[in-house]
C-alpha cells in the first residue's frame, strides 16, 4: 500500500481517556422478569381462588379453630413431638457412640438397628406395636393390651423410629470434627470429658442442629400418623368432629392451618439456633 493511500485513510476517532465518564448500562434480563410476573399472577390466582371459594368454609375454619376439642388435640400432638424428640435423640446419641466404638460388636448392633428401623416404614411400626399383644399376651404378669396403650405405642414406635434417624445425625455431626481439633486438645492436656464438651460438641452442633431442626418439623408432622391407632392428636381431633358435622374441607384446614403455624414457629427457632452455632464461621446470617 503506497504512501498516499495512507494518508488518505480516515483517522481513528479519539475515544476519552477517563473510562470513569462511561455510562453503566445494567444487563436488561427480560426473560427473568417475564417469569417473576408469571408467577405472581399464577400465585394471586391461586390465592384469590383460595380465599374467594365458598367451599373452604372459612367460617366454620373460624369457629373451630379455637375450639376445645381441636386446642386438645394440638397440645397431644406438640406433647407428643416434644416426648418423641428427646428420647429419640438420647436413644440416636447411645447408637452414634456404639457405631463410632472401636467394640466391633456395639457398631455391628447399632449399624443393625439403624438398618433396621430405617427399613420398615413407620405404619408398620406402629402397627406391629399396636398389635403386639397377639405375639405377648402378657408382660411381667400384666396384660399386653393394658399396659400398651394407643398413646403408649404411639411413643415407642415414634421414638424407635426417630432414633435410626437421630443416630446418623450425630454420628455426622461428630465426624465432621476436624481430628486435629482432638489431638491438640489432648495435647493441652484436656480430660476426655472436657474434650467432648468443649471442643467436639460446639463444632458438631453445627452439623447436627439443620438436620435435627428438619427432623423435629417432620416428627411434628409424621405424629398425624397416630390418628391410625386411635390417637387423638391434632388431626384425629379434626376427623372426629367432620365425621359428625360433615364439614370435612374446613376441618381439614383447621389442622392445616395449625400446622403451618407451629412449623413456622419452629423454622424461626431453628434459625436463631443455627446462627448462634455459626459465630464465628463466617457463615452466621
Amino acid at each position: 500500500m503506497s504512501s498516499d493511500t495512507l494518508a488518505k485513510a480516515p483517522a481513528a476517532p479519539d475515544l476519552p481517556r477517563d473510562t470513569d465518564t462511561l455510562p453503566i448500562v445494567p444487563r436488561r434480563r427480560f426473560g427473568q422478569w417475564a417469569a417473576a410476573v408469571a408467577v405472581l399472577v399464577l400465585l394471586a390466582l391461586a390465592v384469590n381462588s383460595v380465599l374467594r371459594n365458598e367451599a373452604f368454609r372459612w367460617d366454620v375454619v373460624a369457629d373451630y379453630f379455637t375450639s376445645d376439642a381441636v386446642l386438645r388435640g394440638l397440645w397431644l400432638t406438640l406433647w407428643l413431638t416434644a416426648v418423641v424428640m428427646a428420647l429419640g435423640f438420647a436413644l440416636g446419641t447411645l447408637l452414634a457412640a456404639a457405631r463410632l466404638s472401636a467394640n466391633p460388636v456395639l457398631r455391628s448392633v447399632a449399624w443393625g438397628y439403624v438398618w433396621l428401623f430405617r427399613s420398615i416404614p413407620i405404619l408398620v411400626q406402629l402397627l406391629l406395636w399396636f398389635n403386639i399383644g397377639a405375639l405377648y399376651p402378657q408382660v411381667f404378669g400384666v396384660r399386653t393390651v393394658d399396659l400398651f396403650t394407643p398413646i403408649v405405642v404411639a411413643i415407642i414406635g415414634l421414638t424407635l423410629h426417630e432414633a435410626a434417624y437421630a443416630a446418623e445425625v450425630v454420628r455426622g455431626g461428630i465426624l465432621s470434627v476436624d481430628r486435629g481439633q482432638i489431638e491438640a486438645a489432648q495435647a493441652l492436656g484436656l480430660s476426655r470429658w472436657r474434650r467432648w464438651w468443649r471442643i467436639v460438641l460446639p463444632q458438631a452442633m453445627r452439623a447436627i442442629v439443620p438436620p435435627a431442626g428438619n427432623m423435629l418439623i417432620g416428627t411434628l408432622k409424621g405424629t398425624s400418623i397416630v390418628s391410625v391407632i386411635a390417637v387423638q392428636d391434632l388431626l384425629f381431633s379434626v376427623q372426629l368432629v367432620y365425621h359428625r358435622t360433615y364439614q370435612v374441607i374446613p376441618l381439614l384446614m383447621v389442622a392445616t392451618v395449625w400446622y403451618t403455624l407451629v412449623t413456622s414457629v419452629l423454622s424461626v427457632g431453628q434459625y436463631y439456633v443455627e446462627r448462634h452455632y455459626a459465630r464465628g464461621t463466617g457463615t452466621a446470617r
